[in-house]
């Protein structure tokens, strides 16, 4: 049974996102195409890779996620040493460890650029703050002169990473042929979190769909839900603050209500009031998020079936057109 898979946001809690995978292998459901969004195209890419859900896991329990958050010795100065670099850099943290470990995961499995992957096989939500627009990588790229297949895929996750404020902004240049007599400046897009468009690109795969229903091949969204934490932020300052709003910002998603006409084609994970830039989190904590996920995929695909799908997205693409 071939599928397509979307994969949401939601930072550390990714996890989770690999125990559905698992379910959905259980299964024998085989990923056609995947997409993701920060932490679900961390998954989508594994995925696209040739990563299996327990190789997923082992290798995501034993990375220590505080390791990412590297900055300058002299940005850790005490109160001021943060604000500078966020005025100066726009990030708390640089957001290169994280690529780093991303890159070195698909090399292992001989993926570099998207020239590595089968054409279509991964897309990568990220958000163009520059121009306001969501950014699909590497599709939209060669609109901006940049040639897709050459592009890196850990590049493209970094920057679909990116929680604003967070992580640096990844700064994405223009080719001259485009950014010809433009200001030094205005030769560069800021990428951020795709999370902050579009968390979960359910609408991806459908503008591909065949009218034919032998051809069709189900999207299946894999979404985190539930409320981060009972307890509220504690707000002490600036970064307190910043830190609550951007946690917020990004978790809206996970509260937004499912439309009926996407019921049938999620997965909803309970995500156990972990926070998304809970960055300590613990061996166990990881392994409870991975369980949550196996049983929300084990929950979804015992009653699920290829016909099922095609009934439902039919019935609700006519509703559309009503």
């Amino acid at each position: 049974m071939q599928i397509n898979g979307v994969f949401q946001g939601g930072g550390v809690k990714g996890i989770s996102l690999a125990g559905a995978v698992r379910a959905a292998e259980k299964y024998g459901a085989e990923f056609h195409q995947v997409a993701g969004t920060s932490s679900g195209s961390i998954i989508a890419a594994m995925i696209a890779a040739g990563y299996r859900a327990e190789e997923m896991k082992e290798l995501i329990i034993a990375t220590s996620f505080a390791s990412f958050l590297k900055r300058s010795p002299i940005f850790n100065l005490a109160l001021i040493g943060p604000a500078i670099r966020v005025m100066l850099k726009k990030g708390l943290y640089s957001g290169e460890a994280l690529e780093h470990w991303v890159r070195q995961l698909l090399q292992q499995k001989g993926v570099r650029t998207f020239a590595d992957l089968p054409k279509g096989k991964l897309k990568v939500i990220a958000s163009d703050i520059t121009s306001g627009k969501i950014l699909v990588l590497p599709d939209d790229l060669a609109k901006l002169g940049i040639r897709p297949e050459s592009f890196e895929v850990a590049r493209a996750i970094r920057m679909s990473c990116s929680i604003p404020y967070f992580f640096d902004p990844v700064l994405l240049r223009l080719p001259s042929s485009i950014s010809k007599r433009k200001r030094f400046s205005d030769q560069f897009l800021h990428i951020v979190d795709g999370g902050l468009l579009s968390n979960l690109p359910l609408w991806i795969f459908d503008r591909s769909v065949s009218g034919s229903r032998k051809k069709m091949i189900p999207t299946v969204g894999f979404q985190m839900v539930g409320k981060n934490s009972d307890k509220p932020h504690i707000i002490q300052g600036p970064f307190s603050m910043l830190q609550a709003l951007v946690e917020t910002m990004l978790s809206a998603h996970d509260e937004r209500y499912i439309e009926q006409s996407n019921r049938y084609r999620t997965i909803k994970i309970p995500t156990l009031g972990i926070s998304t830039t809970q960055f300590d989190l613990s061996r166990e904590e990881s392994l409870l998020l991975y369980e949550s996920g196996v049983r929300s995929g084990d929950r979804f695909f015992e009653d699920w079936s290829v016909q099922y799908y095609e009934e439902q997205f039919i019935k609700y693409q006519q509703a559309l057109k009503i």
